[in-house]
């Protein structure tokens, strides 16, 4: 069973104590009890956003390698149709919603699929609520 779908935003203020907060830890539970589905781009992002932390000096890499490594071990499910609707519906999608093909691409699946959206975007959220997307209080 995947309860919803999880931005990246999320599971990066698991990783980081600046950003966490009493509602991502929550979520993170709901995560290890419900399972979450992301888009196939969740792992690029989220490497990304580690790697560049750890250029800037607010993690070390030992820290990061820990910490994917926790989150590995979380019931979540990848979409792997993302890459065949990105140049298509995630596309159209960013533009009707003014957002970008990544933020499109959470949108999309969480429509697609009928899930709620977690996300700390804000732009996201909006676009969830426009669009009909129930969003998970953050």
């Amino acid at each position: 069973m995947t309860g919803f779908v999880l931005d990246c935003s999320i599971a990066v203020a698991w990783c980081f104590e600046d950003e966490a907060s009493d509602i991502c830890d929550a979520l993170l539970e709901r995560v290890r009890d419900e399972g979450a589905l992301v888009p196939s781009l969740w792992h690029l992002e989220l490497g990304n956003v580690m790697i560049q932390a750890e250029r800037m000096g607010r993690i070390m890499s030992a820290d990061v390698s820990t910490r994917l490594e926790l989150i590995g071990y979380l019931p979540i499910v990848t979409d792997d149709e993302t890459p065949s609707r990105a140049l298509h519906e995630i596309l159209a999608l960013a533009r009707a919603e003014n957002l970008t093909t990544y933020g499109a691409a959470y949108l999309e699946l969480a429509i697609r699929r009928g899930l709620p959206l977690a996300t700390n975007d804000k732009r996201l959220r909006n676009a969830g609520t426009n669009t009909g997307v129930q969003i998970i209080p953050v």
